[in-house]
């Protein structure tokens, strides 16, 4: 991993989705897919362990959902970014979560590039 390829793990209950996400990022040059997992309660296990750059977090999903991971990996492991991936659009939601400590909610609607250009763009704000 060179200095400048970022960590992520992968947290989406949808095998699919995870799939699709972790092939993408591992096809670019400046990501590195350390880990993936389905619910927020293995997120904070693995999250702890891998201590990733970044998170990227499906809203629904069974055993905890991403907000409820989000209040406790906030708290043991506040400076790490997270980027709420989610098949729901919805300004309460994004409101709630943004206050929470996300720093992105992007809907699965959206095409992948948009994930990539908000997962940059918070190393390039952090950098500067």
């Amino acid at each position: 991993m060179s200095a400048r390829t970022k960590s992520v793990l992968v947290v989406d209950d949808g095998p699919l989705v995870r799939q699709k996400l972790c092939e993408m990022l591992t096809r670019e040059g400046d990501f590195d897919l350390c880990g993936e997992t389905v619910n927020g309660r293995d997120a904070i296990e693995k999250a702890q362990q891998l201590r990733p750059d970044l998170i990227i977090m499906d809203l629904s999903m069974q055993v905890m959902n991403g907000l409820e991971a989000v209040r406790i990996l906030r708290s043991v492991m506040p400076s790490t970014p997270i980027i709420m991936f989610s098949n729901y659009r919805d300004s309460f939601i994004e409101k709630l979560a943004i206050s929470m400590g996300v720093a992105a909610v992007i809907s699965k609607s959206q095409h992948f590039s948009i994930l990539l250009e908000s997962a940059r763009g918070l190393f390039l704000r952090r950098a500067a």
